[in-house]
């Protein structure tokens, strides 16, 4: 305990070591627990900074919901019908895309962590320049490419953010660490709800013209504020290391373990740095194929991928852009589907903050599979009610379908929400909005960035046919679109013979509270005398079949 170890450390004036009294033994590990170290401040400090930029990301994203059933708006592109808006969203989708496949990683890796964060912040707001400019004769074209513009920017930001949270947190606290990223992400979705409410209030002839511009000009506040201190955060550690920056890595890991820089934790930890670094560095295949030739490698890839293409098609895209839409579609006035828009949003953070909590000690595959069930049995009765009682016949039917819409918010803040990164910036670190914390870890170092941006085109590939398909759907087929969410939900963590369930269980192992150099033994990399180093081949053992001892059971032993 960081608390304790302080105490024995202690030296008096004549040099003697001092040894803590059997109370202050005692009292220790409360004051430990009410009263977080100066390391977990920092860490807190710097991780929740940096979701700043995640919260633009979520601004974007929300206040686009709000834009959409603004007046001043549909005047301005002419009533644009479903398809003209599923485009509008859906194309963000192919900018994420391009970046996670050709920019974000070159990014990451050659700019550092910190500034990849910066030039993706900087350039999403050049899109939203152009969205809140937007007027005749081009209007629609103006927000199309805005939308790509703030795409090719934000992924970049989704790529560095996380990526960042994870290589500076302890490895048995790397799941709350990066969760903060997600909650950067719903309070910007729950800020822009009610920056859109408060702006749909101003219903002059100027509110109509300016209102939802200056709505979406709202996010540069944020974005300032997270440029200006960029430049005074440490870079990771971990990237240091990988460029070759040894002295800065060991100071940059001595602010952040708020140690000094020759102490025994340091040390050793950098050690383990630099020994993952080395390993990888000496791999025979090194570049980018690796992830796709190199079969325990190739396994977290499609991992990564599959769990964030099937945490935008559990439906959380529709939730975000056609939120609003959808309380009108129940009968709900205008303003009053804003108001409850951001209530909705605003129970997100709170949500999210309690996975912060239990992620680390539940597991990510138990939040995983909680969080589908709870989000299939949502949409399933907001599919059926309005089949029941079509038209808005039976209000109590309507006010049922609000209630389990804050159902399917809940299943979302404490599954695929936060977990598909965590799982994702995990497999990244051996040879990638849950989904995000799984994806960054699994991954090597010098692989972590290209893996996270591989895995996270995945989720665009899914958001683009989500945000094409929900509205088309509901002015089609109405509430039975949800119906074909429900079933991926299903497919995913329910039904026995192909389950999510199944998917989750088998194919993800638990990665809380094991160590990014780690991730080598769990994903079959690591043999004793023969590894990814050697190029082995033949190191494809299943995951789940292998027993992976923790590092520090390892180091003892």
């Amino acid at each position: 305990m960081d608390i304790l170890r302080r105490l024995r450390s202690r030296i008096s004036p004549e040099g003697h070591r001092y040894r803590p009294i059997p109370s202050e033994m005692a009292v220790a590990p409360v004051v430990g627990a009410l009263v977080p170290s100066r390391a977990a401040f920092r860490l807190h400090l710097l991780c929740g900074f940096f979701a700043l930029a995640s919260f633009v990301w979520g601004y974007n994203i929300g206040i686009l919901a709000t834009v959409y059933v603004h007046p001043g708006f549909r005047k301005a592109l002419h009533k644009p019908n479903s398809s003209q808006t599923g485009l509008i969203t859906a194309i963000y989708y192919l900018g994420t895309w391009i970046s996670y496949l050709f920019l974000s990683h070159p990014a990451a890796d050659r700019l550092g962590r910190r500034w990849a964060a910066f030039t993706g912040v900087f350039v999403t707001l050049v899109g939203a320049a152009l969205q809140a400019g937007a007027r005749e004769p081009g209007a629609y074209a103006m927000m199309i490419v805005g939308r790509i513009v703030c795409g090719l920017g934000l992924a970049v930001v989704s790529t560095a953010v996380p990526l960042y949270q994870s290589e500076c947190a302890p490895a048995k606290e790397r799941g709350r660490y990066v969760v903060m990223n997600h909650i950067g992400l719903v309070t910007g979705l729950a800020v822009a709800f009610w920056v859109g409410y408060g702006f749909s209030g101003w219903n002059s002839a100027n509110g109509n013209y300016y209102g939802w511009r200056l709505s979406i000009v709202v996010q540069y506040i944020p974005a300032f504020i997270f440029m200006i201190g960029v430049p005074f955060c440490p870079e990771t550690p971990r990237w240091l290391v990988e460029n070759g920056y040894m002295d800065r890595a060991q100071a940059s890991l001595a602010y952040l373990r708020d140690a000094d820089p020759t102490s025994d934790e340091v040390t050793i930890e950098l050690e383990d740095i630099q020994s993952s670094v080395a390993a990888h560095k000496a791999a025979p295949e090194s570049s980018w194929t690796v992830l796709f030739t190199h079969k325990p490698l190739f396994r977290r890839l499609w991992r990564a991928a599959l769990l964030q293409f099937m945490a935008q098609m559990c439906g959380n895209t529709a939730m975000k852009y056609y939120l609003p839409s959808i309380f009108s579609s129940l009968g709900i006035e205008h303003r009053l589907t804003l108001l409850i828009s951001g209530i909705e949003s605003t129970l997100k953070i709170g949500c999210t903050i309690i996975e912060m909590m239990i992620i680390d000690k539940v597991g990510r595959r138990t939040t995983l599979v909680v969080g589908c069930v709870v989000m299939s049995i949502a949409l399933l009765i907001n599919g059926a009610l309005p089949l029941a009682y079509p038209k808005n016949t039976n209000h109590a039917a309507d006010y049922a379908c609000i209630v389990f819409i804050f159902f399917y918010t809940f299943g979302y803040s404490i599954g695929f929400g936060p977990a598909a990164w965590v799982y994702g910036s995990e497999v990244r670190s051996s040879p990638p909005h849950m989904a995000q914390i799984l994806t960054k870890q699994i991954f090597p170092t010098n692989l972590r960035a290209r893996g996270l941006n591989f895995a996270a085109s995945g989720g665009a590939v899914g958001s683009i046919i989500a945000a094409q398909t929900w509205p088309v759907g509901m002015q089609n087929i109405g509430s039975k679109t949800y119906f074909v969410f429900m079933a991926i939900n299903l497919v995913s963590a329910v039904v026995r013979t192909h389950p999510l369930l199944t998917i989750i269980i088998f194919a993800y192992p638990e990665t809380k509270r094991r160590s990014l150099e780690d991730m080598d033994v769990l994903f079959g990399d690591y043999h004793s005398d023969r590894n990814l180093v050697r190029g082995d081949s033949q190191s494809d053992a299943h995951p789940e079949e292998i027993n992976v001892p923790h590092k520090a059971a390892r180091d003892s032993a």
